[in-house]
């Protein structure tokens, strides 16, 4: 099955560690064979991952990026995933079961975007805890 793509103006996109940037108007590209492809919006810079989500993230993305380190990040990320479990109610548990059997199968993009939903949820409890302190210690 083909993937097919909608690239904005000027969208970047990698595509077996290759670099494709848009040009100025909207395009679609379709990708006919397997590939490893993401979009330059979906990627972490390194000091972003900060939390234990996105620092699993970041792992994911390294083992999609470098396919040569890819057997050594492997069982990191699973063992990673693995002690997320207990942290999270079971709806967001879901999202690291999913990750660990797409990482399982090697299809690391879709690991990435099962992991996208928890990113967002840990980001708001960060948050709160932040709120929380700062409340507290005006107070």
């Amino acid at each position: 099955m083909a993937l097919r793509l909608t690239l904005k103006p000027n969208e970047r996109i990698l595509i077996n560690g290759c670099v494709v940037r848009n040009a100025d108007r909207r395009q679609v590209i379709v990708i006919e064979n397997q590939a490893d492809v993401v979009r330059e919006a979906e990627l972490l810079k390194e000091d972003e991952a900060r939390s234990p989500v996105k620092e699993v993230y970041f792992f994911i993305q390294a083992a999609l990026l470098h396919p040569t380190i890819r057997k050594k990040l492997v069982p990191i990320i699973q063992k990673r995933l693995g002690k997320l479990v207990p942290v999270f109610h079971d709806e967001m548990a879901d999202h690291i079961f999913q990750a660990a059997s797409h990482v399982s199968q090697a299809d690391f993009y879709r690991a990435m975007r099962a992991l996208r939903p928890l990113m967002d949820y840990e980001g708001r409890l960060l948050q709160l805890i932040e709120n929380n302190a700062t409340a507290t210690a005006a107070e």
